[in-house]
């Protein structure tokens, strides 16, 4: 897809990113510590059902810690990055796991032309992906365009809530509304030299550019691309503890403390492609 020249120069800012923390993100406890079938909630599994037999592509990948959970499972696996160094890095994790993936570097707005039109039985992606697509409508295309006719997109993401809420100033845990839920006042750009794993700084490539997108605009998109939309989930937890005051569950996730109010902090969507 042709971009504007700021956007084309915003995302190869975010590919230069992507690729800087790599290494950093290949070599933390942040990724090595927990098996790859603990970075999905339960309900993910119910949702998307068995995957025995299935063409299965994880896009926006980076190491391919979910997508080798999915060819253990059956599936016929892929993954999808447009950072050289997350394909190089996905590769080897695979092969040290003793599992056949086949890892593509892309973006995702070329997904059909580097994977091949109406492919796979089910499409996942999801936690921290969205906030990297400038044109969620293109985007959105794209998945309808690699789904087989009767082919399942699933998407597991960090809820634009999380993002909109920060600590309050002055508070060492009380949260409140600090950034965007919405989309409309362009990209949020973000310059730090720690990712959100443990290691090493960033030296180089800090900055990185994020767009908001509401639950709202990504589900009118993938049903303004033709598919159907027939799940939407919300649910308390997340796969790590962003903040200090959230307490673990049964299911090895967590969520903030029984004082606080119930809110979403990810959320799922389901669509068919008719």
């Amino acid at each position: 897809m042709a971009f504007d020249v700021e956007t084309r120069r915003m995302i190869e800012a975010n590919r230069a990113n992507w690729d800087e923390r790599t290494p950093i993100h290949a070599a933390s406890e942040f990724y090595g510590s927990r098996a790859a079938a603990e970075w999905f909630a339960p309900f993910e599994w119910a949702d998307m059902g068995p995957l025995e037999g299935r063409e299965v592509v994880h896009l926006q990948c980076h190491l391919g810690t979910e997508t080798i959970e999915f060819a253990r499972r059956g599936a016929r696996a892929s993954g999808l990055d447009f950072s050289p160094a997350s394909v190089v890095a996905a590769r080897s994790v695979a092969a040290a796991a003793g599992v056949a993936v086949d890892f593509v570097e892309s973006d995702v707005y070329n997904a059909v032309e580097s994977l091949g039109a109406e492919r796979f039985d089910l499409v996942y992606t999801g936690k921290g992906s969205v906030v990297y697509l400038p044109d969620l409508a293109a985007w959105a295309a794209q998945v309808r365009g690699i789904l087989k006719p009767g082919g399942t997109f699933y998407l597991v993401e960090f809820h634009p809530l999380l993002n909109a809420l920060g600590v309050a100033p002055g508070s060492a845990e009380d949260l409140t509304l600090r950034n965007d839920y919405l989309s409309g006042r362009g990209p949020v750009e973000r310059d730090a030299t720690r990712t959100y794993t443990d290691g090493p700084a960033l030296h180089e490539a800090t900055v990185a550019y994020e767009w908001m997108h509401g639950v709202g605009e990504v589900v009118s998109a993938l049903a303004g691309a033709g598919l159907r939309v027939d799940l939407v989930r919300e649910t308390p937890e997340l796969p790590f503890p962003r903040w200090s005051s959230m307490h673990g569950t049964e299911s090895g996730w967590f969520v903030l403390p029984d004082d606080q109010p119930r809110i979403p902090l990810l959320y799922a969507i389901r669509a068919v492609n008719p």
